[in-house]
């Protein structure tokens, strides 16, 4: 049966209600105007962008396939784009060269203050279940975004990223997924694993984490800025997925959330090799013009993911939930 989309959510502003209007045929898209004043990490702009991307992934019901190409729109999203791109520049720290910026990733902190951290030694199941709803939205999508970079690479570059795809999409193997895997994680926590569930409940900041990659992967030019944005997340995953696991593993969380981060350490410290040596290494060989693109996806990777760790941290030290809307399923295997 063909996949029906997911249905649209609500729309958090002027924005976002305008892209739906335009999604559903029901009006213009937001104009350039519009976007260039927006808040460029605010639940508005970053739902919109989200919106216009989810196209080139499933979808949404009701909204035609043609949309995705919809020649009003795209002009729509690149105004979104450029708004969020100009602030990721202007905001992010970037290092001078792709090894200082390699260097300080593998440093690993002796008193780590990080969300991983924090769900290790102090979260709870409940904490552990809003974090798996927020990341929901790029795990239950897991590598597509990064996909989009195989056709702009070649030689050693692309052979090595598609060996790291590979494995992402299960070596063959449709039970061995990461989407899968993901999938059996939110089963044991309690959580709908349907694709796109928990896009309403997400935060703006978590929405960003996942427009970040599409950004990056859908544009040609940023092709190098998504190589870094990739190098970040494998090398940073293995230690977090330790983390992560041990806190499963505490919190009784269920033998598949378990497996979901403990087949992370092992598989991601192998990446972590593969796309420093060989994935940035051939792509520098043969166009050493990007390194400060390389860097910049590393570094603004790193924006965006610390933005969303202050903001789960200050709701879940103060107590309240990081979800706009509660997540209020129990787990299955617990009482």
């Amino acid at each position: 049966m063909e996949h029906e989309g997911q249905p649209l959510p609500p729309p958090r502003g002027p924005l976002s209600a305008a892209v739906e209007d335009c999604l559903r045929a029901a009006g213009p898209p937001p104009g350039a105007e519009e976007a260039a004043a927006a808040d460029p990490y605010g639940d508005d702009l970053q739902l919109a962008l989200y919106l216009c991307y989810e196209l080139h992934y499933r979808g949404f019901a009701g909204v035609d396939p043609e949309r995705e190409w919809d020649p009003e729109l795209l002009r729509a999203r690149a105004a979104l784009e450029r708004r969020f791109l100009a602030a990721l520049r202007a905001d992010t720290p970037v290092h001078d060269g792709v090894e200082d910026a390699l260097a300080d990733l593998l440093v690993e902190p002796v008193d780590g203050t990080g969300v991983t951290h924090y769900l290790r030694d102090k979260g709870e199941l409940w904490m552990l279940r809003e974090y798996a709803a927020h990341r929901s939205l790029y795990h239950l999508k897991e590598a597509d975004p990064h996909a989009w970079v195989l056709p702009r690479l070649w030689g050693r570059a692309k052979a090595a990223m598609a060996a790291v795809e590979f494995d992402e999409f299960g070596g063959g193997r449709a039970d061995r997924v990461h989407a899968r895997l993901f999938a059996d994680l939110m089963t044991d926590l309690g959580l709908d694993t349907t694709y796109g569930r928990y896009l309403d409940a997400a935060s703006a900041e978590a929405l960003a984490t996942v427009n970040l990659m599409s950004l990056f992967g859908l544009h040609r030019a940023l092709r190098g800025a998504l190589v870094g944005h990739f190098a970040a997340v494998e090398v940073t995953s293995s230690p977090g997925s330790r983390r992560l696991a041990e806190a499963m593993r505490r919190t009784g969380a269920g033998p598949a959330a378990e497996h979901f981060y403990d087949e992370h350490v092992e598989a991601d410290a192998v990446h972590e090799q593969v796309v420093r040596h060989d994935v940035i290494g051939g792509l520098l060989e043969e166009e050493p013009q990007l390194a400060p693109d390389v860097a910049f996806g590393i570094d603004a990777t790193g924006l965006v993911e610390d933005r969303f760790a202050r903001r789960l941290l200050e709701d879940w030290t103060a107590g309240r939930s990081s979800l706009r809307s509660a997540v209020t399923s129990a787990p299955s295997h617990t009482s």
